[in-house]
């Protein structure tokens, strides 16, 4: 068991005082900062402080024994490679409209983009490596976000409800075929319409959004988020868009997944996000970033209706899992008061995060204890040969930890 160094990514749309917070460092930070990562992406790995101060980075320590760090069962299953990535993720400005690919969609269009000679850290390549990217996003404050079409029927009646002329051919499109194939049609017209067709139509659907969120209409939310879209990015097909889309409010501790092919964009908020160990995104809007609407059409899934928030389910006191399909990875939120403690067990490699207040960690090995004291922004790496982990609070905390899904 050991404390972790870890990156931060600054990206525009990021914030100047979450993450900063978070790590007790001075507010405002000089830039926005929009990403903590803590795991082995070759990216931006995180480095293990050893008890002498050195540090070494992780992606190193899991190609020296990648059995005794992973355990033989996750070392055999992804290659010696830690499966999946944790992040602190803090949303100022909305990010890019964007999908991920399933693992065979990654590794088609990794091995098509390498054949045609573009270099991995190019700004137009899509694919950055051959893995699939499923993610989970659990809230650590009010997390907005756009995810999953909306059910068609309610749709038409979002569209239906503004008063844009120029909006109703679009509209029928998708009333005369309520499901996923009118989906496809709808979104695939409006995210490639011309400029100058789209100069016409978009400013007509924004005043059309002013009127309904002055009448408070029913769609107010979905009206005043792509006017605020517009007004990030005038004439970007990406607004007409996001009007597809489940407009989600996470509170502090729910959580959605989102599977490859499910078009999404974070909106504002900070949160926890797990996901596989890639870094590939397919972006169509919303964004200054490479833009491939055909490459995204190819991933896309258009199964639409209400995105399920997760709370967590509780497996014993203080501690809630966040279940889902996806074999890489599994979150787990630790909550407790000052002296209240769990035990976790394991069957595989461990990181885990101090996200409020400090905790005592200990690992009992026979008659000799490891023990570190983790404070806010803080994290630990837990290699498979450890015990089982005990969490004890020494104020009220909260933390977070991610595991493989599978052992």
């Amino acid at each position: 068991m050991e404390l972790l160094h870890n990156a931060v990514r600054a990206y525009a749309w990021g914030s100047r005082t979450a993450i900063a917070e978070m790590l007790g460092r001075e507010v405002p930070a000089p830039h926005p900062e929009a990403e903590l990562w803590m795991g082995a992406h070759p990216g931006d790995p995180s480095r293990v402080i050893g008890p002498d101060g050195t540090r070494r980075s992780l992606l190193d320590l899991l190609a020296e024994d990648p059995r005794g760090q992973l355990g033989a069962g996750c070392a055999e299953r992804f290659g010696g490679r830690l499966p999946f990535l944790l992040k602190v993720l803090a949303a100022e400005e909305p990010l890019s409209l964007q999908a991920h690919p399933s693992a065979e969609q990654a590794a088609f269009g990794f091995a098509a983009e390498d054949a045609a000679g573009l270099a991995v850290d190019s700004p137009i390549r899509n694919y950055k490596d051959p893995s699939a990217k499923p993610e989970l996003i659990c809230a650590l404050t009010e997390f907005h976000a756009l995810a999953g079409f909306r059910a068609p029927d309610r749709t038409v009646a979002l569209l239906r409800s503004l008063d844009a002329p120029d909006l109703a051919p679009y509209t029928e499109l998708l009333a005369a075929q309520p499901d996923g194939s009118g989906l496809r049609a709808l979104f695939t017209t409006l995210i490639t319409l011309p400029q100058n067709s789209l100069d016409g139509l978009l400013p007509q659907v924004l005043d059309a959004c002013v009127a309904h969120v002055k009448d408070r209409g029913e769609f107010d939310a979905e009206c005043r988020t792509a006017l605020e879209l517009g007004e990030a990015y005038p004439g970007d097909a990406g607004v007409l868009a996001a009007l597809l889309l489940n407009r989600i409010v996470l509170r502090p501790g729910e959580a959605i997944y989102l599977p490859a092919g499910n078009l999404h964009a974070y909106l504002h908020g900070t949160g926890v996000e797990i996901l596989a160990n890639s870094d590939n995104v397919l972006r169509c809007g919303l964004t200054p970033k490479h833009v491939d609407v055909p490459e995204l059409m190819r991933v896309l899934d258009f199964s639409s209706g209400d995105m399920p928030v997760q709370r967590g389910e509780p497996t014993r006191p203080g501690l809630w899992v966040y279940r889902t399909p996806c074999p890489e990875f599994e979150l787990s939120r630790i909550e407790l008061a000052a002296g209240e403690s769990v035990e976790v067990d394991h069957g595989g490699p461990q990181i885990v995060l101090c996200a409020e207040g400090s905790a005592t960690l200990s690992v009992h090995r026979g008659g000799h204890a490891d023990v570190l004291e983790l404070r806010r922004g803080q994290s630990v790496w837990l290699p498979a040969a450890d015990p089982a982990l005990r969490v004890e609070a020494t104020e009220d905390a909260q933390l977070f930890r991610a595991t493989p899904g599978v052992p």
